[in-house]
């Protein structure tokens, strides 16, 4: 076991970032990309929209796909990176924002790390820089006692920022970015300088539609944006596919068996999932109820990944109906009360009726009970 600070090899890191964990296919398409490039990217924009939508190269090297949706919406993303306007991606929970921002990072700069984690507490100091107290009092204001925060990182190296949920950070601290991307500088009064943005450098920052009305972005910040709207899967078929793409992503990194025919219960867990956000059954036939969760791809990825750890541990490794059972109960009654009462309605009038269901519906009674 390494001790602390020492290097941990990929194979051992629980969750890679995206330039670890696809390194192979960078490296494959940046060898075979004869593109021209915008300054201190890693790829070209056709480059990194095929890393991202997948694809085969000329010598039959399989780029995976990243991102399952509309192509035009990759390519305007990946181009407003090209510009000197900011990206923000903007959805519901759920529909991959963080996922696409991390790996538009990793194409473009080869790294993904820089990453300003958006809460009610972010300071204005993440953001901006900070201070090393110690050298602070003892020495003064100098560019030795800065602490230089990832957006001052990525502005000094020509590299891609990461800004994770925008909206929850608070109006004041989010406006420290209306000079960095408008002026593509940072003023540093205390020592009368400043950083300017080197070629390369821009911000891709996310933002939950649930959030409106928590902190909104101001008129003049948003103006510095190109919004790119996340939407959620187009189809069950889109879902299902992405659904199980990352929990065999995910298994085998946590060194889960892979579940034969399991496409059957992700089938069902997306259909359950899809109509209850719908408020319709997918055949258009009869209305149901909404519960207060999002219901989620990435709730349906989780609770398809805990049921491929129940039947690996406690089962014959087979994906069944009484694996996820649980998982989809805890995804659907997030309030005891209201929710519940959907919950069953649901399980009653439209899973009980549903043919070739029973044995769905045995385990969803069964944890409901």
């Amino acid at each position: 076991m390494p001790a602390f600070g020492e290097q941990t090899s990929a194979a051992e890191v629980l969750r890679p970032h995206a330039e670890d964990a696809f390194a192979a296919e960078l490296a494959a398409l940046a060898a075979r990309d004869d593109r021209p490039r915008p300054a201190r990217w890693k790829l070209s924009p056709w480059a990194v929209a095929t890393y991202l939508l997948g694809g085969t190269l000329p010598d039959g090297t399989v780029i995976t796909p990243k991102y399952v949706g509309p192509r035009r919406l990759v390519e305007v993303a990946v181009t407003t990176l090209a510009t000197d306007r900011a990206l923000l991606l903007l959805g519901v929970p759920g529909t991959a924002k963080t996922w696409v921002s991390e790996h538009l990072a990793a194409a473009v700069s080869g790294d993904s790390t820089l990453l300003v984690q958006g809460t009610a507490g972010t300071p204005e100091e993440a953001i901006r820089y900070g201070w090393d107290y110690a050298r602070l009092l003892a020495h003064g204001p100098s560019l030795d006692a800065l602490v230089p925060s990832p957006v001052m990182r990525a502005m000094t190296e020509g590299t891609t920022v990461r800004v994770e949920e925008l909206t929850r950070i608070p109006a004041d601290v989010q406006d420290t970015l209306i000079t960095i991307l408008s002026e593509k500088t940072l003023p540093i009064p205390e020592l009368g300088q400043e950083v300017q943005a080197v070629r390369g450098f821009n911000l891709i920052a996310t933002a939950n539609d649930r959030d409106r009305g928590v902190n909104d972005l101001s008129s003049a910040l948003r103006r510095r944006f190109n919004t790119v709207v996340l939407p959620l899967p187009a189809s069950p078929e889109a879902e299902v596919d992405i659904v199980t793409r990352r929990v065999d992503q995910i298994g085998r990194s946590l060194d889960l068996p892979s579940a034969p025919d399991g496409t059957d219960e992700i089938r069902r867990v997306v259909t359950v999932f899809r109509e209850l956000r719908d408020g319709l059954t997918s055949d258009g036939r009869t209305k149901v109820k909404s519960p207060s969760g999002t219901l989620s791809t990435a709730e349906a990825i989780s609770v398809v990944t805990g049921g491929l750890a129940l039947s690996a541990h406690f089962g014959d490794g087979v994906l069944r109906a009484g694996d996820v059972a649980a998982g989809v109960l805890g995804a659907v009654v997030r309030d005891p009360g209201a929710d519940r009462v959907v919950w069953q309605e649901y399980l009653e009038t439209v899973v009980r009726e549903r043919d070739g269901w029973q044995d769905f519906y045995r385990a969803c009674r069964e944890v409901s009970a």
